[in-house]
């Protein structure tokens, strides 16, 4: 079986954990000079209600956290698929490195300067795009097409 794809899924878990800590690192040290008590907070109180109280350079960590929540998980999916079915390395595997990478750029890109266009969503297009011949691959394969 070849899985030298695991390799990027694995630095983008890793890739994921960094970003929760520095969300935390940023987010703490905001939260306390705001002057909000957590311990007084409501319950059922959630990270987004944050949004309207720490700036917004503050809460992109967040934002790019919960994005690597969402999308990654198709790509992580994708390349196990890819893996089990004998088709993980070659193309397969860069286009995940691509993939991996381009995430990055895109979590720094939006944790620091954050302007949408025509970086930011040039970097999810193109993301996207290594994602979508992933999945096309991994169809082709598990069907044996």
């Amino acid at each position: 079986m070849e899985n030298t794809i695991l390799a990027p899924a694995a630095v983008l878990v890793l890739w994921s954990l960094i970003m929760l800590a520095w969300m935390a690192l940023t987010r703490f040290p905001a939260i306390a000079k705001s002057g909000m008590d957590l311990k007084a907070a409501p319950p059922g109180g959630r990270g987004q209600d944050l949004d309207a109280i720490l700036p917004p350079s503050v809460n992109w960590k967040a934002h790019n956290y919960t994005h690597l929540m969402e999308q990654p998980t198709i790509f992580y999916a994708t390349v196990f698929v890819l893996a089990l079915s004998g088709a993980g390395g070659g193309l397969n595997t860069e286009l995940a490195w691509a993939y991996t990478i381009i995430r990055i750029i895109h979590s720094i890109w939006q944790a620091t300067v954050n302007t949408v266009m025509p970086v930011r969503f040039g970097l999810f297009l193109l993301s996207t795009g290594c994602l979508l011949v992933l999945s096309v691959n991994a169809v082709r394969v598990t069907m044996g097409v």
